[in-house]
């Protein structure tokens, strides 16, 4: 395959032309810590944007930073970190799951958009995407949005970009809101509840006035041997922080999770008074600060299944649904399949590994996701697998008729990353 590096914007416009005037279809990639994700796609030529990794401007002060599409993440949470600041939508680290070495660049992080715990309060990618520079697939550069919130005219194409993986433009350079880190951090953990009751658990916290910030239901099989960060945890990670032998939980045990952030004082009376809230649920022990954010960190990067666990070899499934629906889909899910599920978002998101089948199962999925008003795509699955499976849930003829006319507007010879979204088409 032919690598084309870039070192600039004009660059990119030269070799997108060039590709145009070819018809040679492009796969865009910054580290390629996700071209595992998608369907496979048949190209011959890759625009490696890596080179593209310069900070162009940080503003502490007004919580904005710029910097180029190919800048290493890590990288770029570790400046925004030295100013005890964060990107609010907590991106999720995918290189245990898909066991890919490091954690991508800020413009994989925008273009497959995926949020950690917080986005039931901090909203997700796009929400904080100020402002993106980007090559379109006609060969131009053009700008969208701007250094602050309240500055968009006409068509808002940064909410387009955020998680179309890399098929309307090749972005260049992106500004993003930061917001400044949490004084303090407790969990309120719940202990023993089956899916539906935690469902209800975490939909009376989440209703509360105590502005939850994480909500999520760990099963048993969450714990199991070689099941990651969470089963050390859970076995002597966390004996130190006032969890007592129990640890966090066990294969005999579920947990069920309710973090709160802010300045100390606050937290700790909204924990109290939470807890009171889900005493009905039973008896409530609270994680603090280290414990707390280890425990939301293994549940954001979906530590349970990583690659080199005991459930390395499962495809797995990222089911969106209305978070009333979780806990009795997931539920269901699992005994019909065999298969182990972690809830987040308050049960609005579902992790699913499930045994290994040619179609990974996918008929069973979409039909029982789609009965509950959602929506899956495949995350991790063999190279065959994908490709005889729909990857991103299927649209309606409407709506998918609507996404194409977009895609076209950006891109109409289909050379950005073609074939990546919908399997057996052009785009």
């Amino acid at each position: 395959m032919d690598t084309l590096k870039v070192r600039d914007a004009q660059d990119v416009e030269q070799v997108v032309r060039a590709a145009i005037a070819s018809e040679q279809p492009l796969e865009i990639v910054g580290h390629g810590t996700r071209r595992q994700v998608g369907q496979p796609m048949a190209t011959n030529a890759l625009l490696d944007l890596s080179a593209l990794n310069a900070v162009s401007a940080y503003e502490p002060n007004e919580l904005i930073i710029t910097v180029q599409a190919g800048a290493p993440l890590a990288d770029v949470q570790s400046l925004i970190d030295s100013k005890n600041q964060q990107f609010a939508f907590e991106p999720v680290d995918t290189s245990l799951l898909l066991g890919m070495p490091g954690n991508g660049t800020i413009g994989g992080m925008i273009g497959v958009g995926l949020a950690g715990p917080r986005r039931i309060k901090a909203g997700g990618a796009r929400d904080h995407l100020l402002g993106a520079h980007a090559v379109s697939g006609f060969g131009d550069s053009f700008k969208t949005g701007g250094r602050v919130v309240k500055n968009v005219t006409g068509y808002d194409l940064c909410k387009l970009l955020t998680g179309s993986w890399g098929t309307l433009a090749v972005m260049t350079e992106v500004t993003l809101k930061v917001m400044p880190k949490p004084e303090s951090e407790r969990t309120l953990m719940l202990r023993a509840l089956d899916d539906l009751t935690a469902n209800r658990a975490m939909t009376a916290a989440l209703g509360s006035p105590f502005d939850v910030s994480g909500a999520a239901h760990l099963p048993t099989s969450a714990f199991r041997p070689a099941g990651g960060a969470l089963a050390d945890l859970g076995s002597k990670g966390l004996e130190s922080q006032s969890l007592g032998s129990q640890g966090l939980g066990s294969q005999d045990q579920a947990v069920t999770l309710i973090r709160l952030e802010g300045i100390a004082a606050s937290v700790a009376d909204r924990a109290v008074s939470l807890s009171k809230t889900l005493a009905p649920f039973g008896a409530v022990e609270i994680l603090q600060d280290t414990a707390s954010n280890a425990v939301w960190r293994a549940i954001r990067d979906i530590e349970p299944f990583a690659a080199r666990g005991s459930l390395g070899a499962w495809p797995v499934w990222r089911i969106v649904c209305p978070p009333a629906a979780g806990g009795a889909l997931g539920q269901a899910l699992a005994r019909d399949t065999g298969g182990d599920v972690i809830y987040d978002w308050g049960g609005g998101l579902i992790w699913a590994a499930l045994p290994p089948r040619p179609d990974a199962q996918a008929a069973l999925v979409r039909q029982r996701v789609e009965a509950a008003g959602g929506h899956a795509m495949l995350v991790r699955a063999s190279e065959p697998v994908r490709r005889n499976v729909d990857v991103f849930h299927p649209q309606p003829g409407g709506l998918a008729l609507l996404s194409e006319r977009v895609r076209h507007s950006f891109d109409p010879k289909t050379i950005l990353n073609r074939g990546r979204l919908t399997r057996g088409s052009r785009s």
